[in-house]
């Protein structure tokens, strides 16, 4: 027959993975190690140092996703390493979509096109998005008792009281000029400025 004993084209799906830190100082490759423990090759892997995950504008993602093509799967770890809001999520999600591409979180792969796989994704976008929201009430509850507990002090005073009152006294003897006073106190002219206007206020005020 025809054709007979012709090979047959076959088409390779290829994964392409995704690794994120949020600090220049945080290590991939824990990340890097499950994404070839999935099957990506260490080429095929792209990453963003630095970069939180509501940060939309992230080279490595770009990089990721103009890799995929129709029939591809791209790998994180973690859903929070690709996206850590809904609306990116979704985002992403419709751009998968339009590209025929898989989703592989941790080793669970989620078809966008498919109703349920679409619809598992968008329930661990809510979670990793309300996550996202406990992580960051924490630090800020955290922030608050740290404050309380005088560990967070805020911007500290260039100059104690005492020497605020010496460089006034200084300056009213009109022997040093702001420079000098400056110099001598290693602070700025503007620091000088406002010690004096503050004095000032205070004589008006008494």
């Amino acid at each position: 027959m025809p054709g007979e004993g012709r090979p047959t084209a076959t088409v390779s799906h290829v994964l392409i993975g995704y690794a994120r830190v949020s600090t220049e100082d945080q290590d991939l490759t824990a990340q890097r190690d499950a994404l070839r423990a999935f099957g990506v090759a260490p080429k095929r892997t792209y990453v963003d140092h630095g970069l939180t995950g509501t940060n939309r504008e992230r080279p490595g993602l770009r990089e990721a996703l103009a890799a995929c093509r129709d029939g591809d799967t791209l790998v994180v770890t973690k859903l929070d390493r690709l996206a850590r809001s809904l609306p990116d999520a979704r985002d992403i999600v419709e751009e998968l979509t339009n590209r025929g591409v898989k989703l592989n979180i941790g080793g669970s792969v989620h078809d966008p096109a498919d109703p349920v796989g679409r619809l598992l994704f968008n329930v661990l976008a809510m979670i990793a998005e309300f996550e996202a929201d406990l992580i960051r009430m924490r630090t800020r509850a955290g922030m608050k008792v740290a404050k309380a507990k005088g560990r967070l002090r805020g911007k500290q005073p260039k100059l104690t009281p005492k020497q605020e009152a010496h460089l006034v006294e200084l300056y009213a003897a009109g022997q040093h000029t702001t420079a000098e006073l400056a110099e001598l106190f290693g602070v700025a002219r503007s620091t000088v400025y406002r010690a004096v206007q503050r004095a000032n206020q205070h004589r008006l005020i008494a």
